[in-house]
């Protein structure tokens, strides 16, 4: 797997096919097609992050159940994400590299800013399915808009922090 860009926040840039994602450009209108694996992956990573930053170790078990999934299922996708140096991984140790770490927050802070959203700014109850939905297609220049415009909030309405970005400095 080919390591793309430091700065990067796309899963798709970690994964060996870039074939996964289709672009199909109709009328001016883009329609991406084949986006599960790297939302699959960036889930992964993100309920590491949640584990680490609840004081947690990111044991086989935990994330299992944090995902609702198999434990085997849980190796196999650390086995994946250890050979796209996304994370560290051996039989006592998950842990996530700086990249796992970048994408990982990064996934966590979409998803807090938009349940901000949802709350204060659109005033309808958060919607977990529909923030987790969303926050895997955000570009960080959506990301900082985002923040900006709420006036850079540092907690979800569940009381989590909300990772800065660069336009919170």
């Amino acid at each position: 797997m080919a390591k793309i860009r430091e700065a990067s926040t796309n899963i798709s840039d970690y994964m060996s096919n870039n074939n996964n994602r289709i672009r199909i450009n109709q009328n001016q209108e883009e329609l991406f097609i084949g986006t599960a694996e790297s939302e699959h992956i960036e889930m992964y990573l993100k309920a590491i992050w949640f584990l680490h930053e609840k004081g947690q170790d990111a044991k086989i078990s935990s994330i299992a159940k944090l995902l609702n999934v198999t434990q085997p299922s849980v190796v196999q996708m650390l086995r994946k994400l250890h050979n796209s140096n996304l994370v560290e991984y051996s039989q006592t140790k998950v842990a996530l590299t700086q990249d796992g770490q970048r994408i990982g927050r990064q996934m966590i802070r979409n998803t807090r800013l938009l349940e901000v959203m949802m709350k204060d700014a659109l005033k309808i109850d958060v919607d977990e399915e529909m923030a987790c939905g969303i926050e895997h297609h955000m570009k960080n220049i959506f990301t900082d808009a985002l923040c900006t415009l709420l006036k850079h909030p540092r907690k979800c309405p569940h009381g989590h922090n909300i990772p800065k970005g660069k336009c919170c400095n």
